[in-house]
């Protein structure tokens, strides 16, 4: 499954390699909290996050990239963490030429992509690699978009000590994506969570569990007050809501640092 699965995922990737965007969005993003925490650590950690983010459509599809930066304080031993996640979105409706349509769905895609991290604390040193696959629900919203996901995830780690990477059971994501008007002018809420299936036993041999991730923000477009374009620089505040986070089981006392519950403000600048 997990070879056929990174078979599947990786020739679909290559496919969107070769295509030339029609439009593009690129930006450059500051995010800063401190409520954030890490499993098996500290709670109540400060961190700044630095984050390049693009994307573009072309006639098959859309491409979205998004590199993170994550540098933390001395409560997580000021560890420095780099994100990558790609998604390709492979849109039935532009390859085929025919309507897919129904309901509160205005059309069906399949997404391919994958997550790659390294983090530099000396407790895990997160490596961790991941492939995803699944069918994709496209809403029809009045302004902006929702998209609804249903993921495969094959998932492999080699944190610190361990001498070969470590592959995960298979499991599924439910994962949502959003960004839609509110009504107020200039206001928008962006982001995207997730309810991902528990994996199997870890790398330790102990079970896993099931992961709730939600990443939101209200984000207000400011571009008039220093004479840019629309939609150029957006500010907000959010909220990020983790339990369990990658698959960790939250204890209150064994461990708090499993769940994390952050406020954070932000600033996004267009391209």
């Amino acid at each position: 499954m997990q070879k056929s699965l990174t078979i599947a995922a990786l020739s679909l990737l290559s496919l969107s390699c070769v295509q030339a965007a029609d439009w593009s969005d690129t930006s450059l993003a500051f995010a800063t909290g401190n409520k954030f925490a890490e499993p098996f650590g500290r709670t109540d950690i400060s961190k700044n996050i630095y984050s390049l983010k693009s994307v573009s459509g072309d006639k098959y599809g859309q491409n979205f990239v998004n590199v993170d930066l994550l540098e933390s304080d001395a409560r997580d031993g000021k560890a420095q963490e780099a994100y990558v996640v790609y998604r390709r979105l492979f849109d039935l409706e532009k390859i085929t030429s025919k309507k897919y349509a129904f309901g509160p769905v205005k059309d069906i895609g399949v997404t391919a992509g994958f997550d790659w991290n390294t983090k530099n604390d000396t407790g895990y040193a997160s490596k961790k690699r991941m492939l995803v696959l699944g069918p994709t629900l496209m809403m029809d919203v009045k302004q902006g978009f929702l998209d609804i996901s249903l993921l495969i995830l094959t998932e492999s780690n080699q944190p610190v000590g361990l001498a070969n990477r470590y592959t995960y059971d298979t499991h599924a994501d439910l994962s949502f994506a959003w960004g839609v008007a509110t009504g107020i002018p200039n206001l928008s809420f962006e982001g995207y969570a997730d309810l991902i299936a528990a994996k199997g036993k870890n790398e330790f041999g102990g079970k896993t569990a099931a992961e709730t991730h939600f990443n939101g923000a209200l984000m207000y477009d400011a571009s008039a007050a220093v004479g840019a374009s629309k939609n150029s620089l957006k500010l907000g505040v959010g909220y990020e809501y983790w339990k369990n986070k990658f698959g960790n089981e939250y204890s209150a006392t064994g461990n708090p640092g499993a769940f994390a519950k952050t406020p954070f403000v932000k600033a996004e600048y267009h391209f």
